[in-house]
């Protein structure tokens, strides 16, 4: 059975930062995919950051490009997302996943994490 803990998400200004983490635990994490995703009010689920299951390879949404970073870290079954210089329209809930192959091919990743509000008020 897959859980999930989550921390970080709030209200933060414009230009401020946020850390987003997610430890996991009832699979192999570090062999799995790993990923964050969003979903802004009335909008669909998109993807905005992913890694490897070598942790070779990170993906960034454009977006969202210069200002995310992912990382991991397998000792602690934890991944993160570094939110840097936050806009109003990077508000919404993120969530982080995980997939043995890939968290960007459908039919999407096998685990979910729950999600966390990001407010980001202008």
């Amino acid at each position: 059975r897959c859980s999930w803990w989550r921390s970080g998400g709030g209200l933060v200004q414009a230009g401020g930062s946020l850390r987003l983490s997610c430890t996991a635990s009832g699979f192999i994490f570090d062999r799995y995919a790993l990923g964050w995703f969003r979903q802004a009010p009335g909008k669909e689920r998109e993807g905005v950051a992913s890694i490897s299951s070598n942790r070779g390879e990170t993906y960034y949404a454009d977006s969202v490009k210069g200002r995310f970073t992912i990382s991991s870290d397998n000792a602690k079954n934890t991944v993160y997302l570094q939110m840097n210089n936050l806009k109003p329209e990077d508000t919404a809930v993120y969530y982080c996943a995980a997939d043995p192959i890939s968290v960007r091919i459908e039919p999407g990743p096998d685990y979910w994490g729950k999600g966390t509000l990001v407010t980001v008020s202008s």
